[in-house]
């Protein structure tokens, strides 16, 4: 079973049909949409600000979404997929974004609406990625833009597999 702890009298929110890994760690002011799945070594640490994620909002394997204390809050959007072993730290993720593997999004970027940041990029902290963008890189910078109807097949596919593999974990 997942570790879901309470912390400074926050206790964190759980949606219906949202999947935790057991070794998953959601701590103090988090809130978590319905049809989200929180995997495997995946920490979710409101202990210092709040942490929210809307609805069908995959978070893989060994992510970290934390914020700065009284300065920076995290706010994932609607259908975000957030991939393997990511940061996020007191940023805003808009609906339908895709951030890569080993991505860090830093305190006060903004990733726009269907958004891709790719694998290994570093957002910098009050970065803007425009919505429908592929950003890449250290720091990230502006690639290309994406088309908006390809972006969003993709990034529902994505959210949706998701969700078929979080139900294999659940029928056990």
């Amino acid at each position: 079973m997942a570790l879901v702890k309470s912390v400074r009298g926050f206790t964190p929110e759980i949606g219906k049909n949202t999947f935790l890994a057991e070794n998953a760690t959601v701590v103090g002011d988090v809130i978590i949409g319905s049809d989200c799945s929180i995997w495997f070594n995946t920490v979710l640490r409101g202990d210092v600000n709040s942490i929210r994620l809307g609805d069908r909002v995959n978070v893989q394997d060994g992510t970290v979404i934390h914020t700065l204390y009284e300065k920076s809050v995290s706010v994932i959007g609607n259908d975000v997929s957030i991939g393997h072993n990511a940061v996020i730290h007191g940023a805003e993720i808009k609906d339908g974004a895709l951030i890569g593997m080993g991505a860090i999004v830093l305190d006060h970027a903004v990733v726009g609406e269907g958004a891709i940041v790719a694998a290994g990029a570093v957002v910098l902290s009050g970065t803007r990625v425009e919505p429908g963008s592929i950003y890449a890189g250290v720091p990230a910078k502006f690639v290309k833009k994406v088309d908006p109807e390809q972006s969003k097949e993709m990034n529902q596919k994505i959210a949706s597999n998701y969700l078929m593999y979080a139900g294999w974990f659940k029928e056990e």
